[in-house]
């Protein structure tokens, strides 16, 4: 088999659609995570830094955080457990002790990721 030659794996469905949604509720973190202040808690700014001889600005200043809401809070650890309750059920599935240890193992897991049934419930900024 060459490098660019995928094997083809037998995915259960509950497990394409448990790997469906992670991909979705990273989408949702990460897509949520870029509304949110630069910092959980209220923090200074600061500004920003420049090279004294040329007056480049060698770091960009930041503008103070307000911290998060409670809302916010509430929704950003929503979830993060949401993706860390989705990665351990793939990651724990019961079709992965079917399969014999090893590179056959690496390569379903890797596979799964990007499965044409995966895929196609994927949003489409995280493909």
């Amino acid at each position: 088999m060459s490098k660019n030659d995928t094997p083809s794996f037998a995915f259960p469905a509950d497990l394409t659609a448990l790997q469906t949604r992670l991909h979705q509720a990273r989408a949702e973190l990460e897509a949520y995570s870029r509304t949110l202040p630069w910092s959980v808690e209220p923090m200074p700014g600061r500004a920003p830094k420049t090279n004294g001889n040329t007056g480049e600005i060698t770091e960009p200043g930041r503008e103070p955080s307000p911290g998060y809401t409670p809302a916010q809070l509430a929704e950003d650890t929503r979830l993060r457990a949401l993706v860390r309750d989705l990665s351990d059920q793939v990651s724990t599935h019961p079709h992965w002790a079917t399969l014999e240890r090893g590179p056959a193992l690496v390569d379903a897991r890797i596979a799964l990721k990007s499965h044409p049934d995966v895929l196609a419930g994927r949003p489409a900024a995280a493909v």
